[in-house]
């Protein structure tokens, strides 16, 4: 979208062009975040024309079109034009003006979504944002989510402070690559063998804002698999009434938590003891920068797959398999990570979201042991902790060098698969269905719809 965007205002003419932007909406904690869903591109005289007051304009048809489908579809509705510069950009007077006379009827038609207007240089953005009662906000910042993530600013930002303690990783991506990880809030959905590795990398790199979630405590049969796990975590003092010895037995996020803050004692960390299903504790995960899903039930990965899409945030699955037959045989021994962004990579696109299991997990908890890795929900499958960290190496290394922005424009994008056995790696491509419910541009999908769209969650 960037990239049809940008094709379309800066053809080599230096002059100014339209389109505008519907938008879902993500309302958090941090505040408001707007995720591209759709781009129109406004054709030079029929749609955008010699202006009344400024030098161009949007035609009234184009904008009421579009304006009255935001209303429908619950969409902010953004107008874009295009200024000459490079890294710095701001509106003119008369754009100014032309937003005072315009936008309060806009408002009015938009039945409570915002509307606005961006205005793009080369390598900057700016944007005035109007609200219900009649109330302004600049843009903050825009963020492009693709192979790499770029970050587009109305003008340079401060330089970086330099931060001592992580001197020799900067060296490779600076003291501004290392604020972005400190300012960075990422989700982990699953901390056992997986996400224990995962919480424990990017605690390590600096990340600084964390939301974890999984309802499990620690067990003594998965300490081996758990980073910087204590026996005592999963077995207190035998001594201890047995009621006192399940109270003090360690959540899994909570052992998370505890090595994040020995790697970075400023980090913040929400730790939900919770299901990743249940709707308040998703909610958390609406408004973070980076998904790493570590639990393989299937209404996990179509909760993180849902929201990948509906919040235009990118994530990693990841995951490992060891298939062992009755008789003992072990197969091919794999680790994956399987990067799915807005409109990539998609699960249920590649078959990855099965309905009979999602049924099948809606059975009492009795009876489904197990089915995060087989199909006999009897049988355990076999866990072992070098392949965790062969998976979330990989997954970790990949988000660094896409929210750092050094990630080539070439690099790979089909799904990591390491087979252990043979001591190969491969690469999977991945496929996408042209009228997905979850990821395609097609009016009934979720792509980029944000709060205004009911997500697969379970009421609590």
């Amino acid at each position: 979208m960037y990239q049809a965007l940008t094709r379309h205002l800066f053809p080599g003419d230096h002059d100014e062009h339209g389109a505008i932007i519907l938008a879902g909406i993500c309302e958090s904690d941090r505040g408001l975040r707007l995720i591209a869903r759709e781009l129109h591109l406004a054709g030079d005289g029929v749609d955008y024309v010699p202006g009344k007051y400024g030098y161009r304009m949007l035609k009234a048809q184009f904008i009421q079109s579009r304006i009255l489908r935001a209303r429908d579809l619950k969409l902010a509705y953004l107008a874009i034009h295009n200024h000459r510069g490079t890294t710095s950009v701001d509106f003119s007077p008369a754009d100014m003006a032309s937003h005072e006379r315009g936008y309060p009827a806009l408002l009015d038609i938009a039945r409570g979504m915002p509307v606005g207007a961006l205005v793009f240089a080369g390598e900057a953005v700016a944007g005035d944002l109007w609200f219900p009662g009649l109330s302004r906000s600049p843009l903050a910042s825009a963020a492009v989510i693709g192979g790499k993530r770029l970050e587009l600013f109305p003008e340079p930002p401060a330089l970086a402070m330099r931060m001592p303690d992580y001197d020799r990783q900067s060296r490779l991506f600076g003291d501004r690559g290392q604020a972005i990880l400190g300012r960075t809030r990422v989700g982990i959905i699953g901390l056992g063998g997986a996400g224990s590795v995962l919480a424990e990398l990017l605690g390590r790199l600096g990340v600084g804002e964390f939301v974890l979630a999984d309802p499990d405590k620690a067990e003594t049969t998965n300490l081996p698999r758990l980073i910087a796990a204590l026996r005592t975590d999963a077995s207190p003092p035998s001594w201890l009434p047995a009621w006192i010895r399940e109270k003090l037995r360690k959540y899994k996020v909570d052992m998370a938590s505890r090595n994040i803050k020995r790697a970075n004692p400023n980090a913040k960390v929400h730790a939900l003891p919770r299901d990743f299903l249940d709707a308040d504790v998703a909610a958390r995960f609406t408004d973070c920068d980076y998904l790493f899903l570590a639990a393989d039930t299937m209404g996990a990965r179509l909760l993180f797959n849902a929201i990948v899409n509906q919040y235009g945030t990118p994530g990693v699955q990841v995951g490992a398999k060891i298939p062992v037959s009755a008789a003992g045989e072990v197969g091919d021994v794999f680790c994956v990570a399987r990067s799915v962004r807005p409109g990539h990579g998609c699960l249920w696109c590649n078959g990855l979201i099965n309905p009979a299991r999602l049924q099948d997990e809606a059975v009492p908890d009795a009876l489904k042991k197990g089915y995060a890795y087989l199909d006999d929900p009897g049988v355990t499958a076999p866990s072992v902790v070098t392949m965790n960290a062969i998976a979330c190496a990989h997954a970790a290394d990949d988000f660094l060098f896409h929210m750092t922005g050094l990630k080539k424009d070439d690099a790979e994008t089909a799904w990591f698969r390491w087979n252990s056995r043979k001591n190969r790696g491969s690469y999977d491509g991945p496929r996408q269905d042209l009228e997905c419910l979850e990821c395609s541009g097609i009016d009934q999908s979720r792509l980029g719809r944000g709060d205004h769209f009911p997500l697969p969650v379970r009421p609590r």
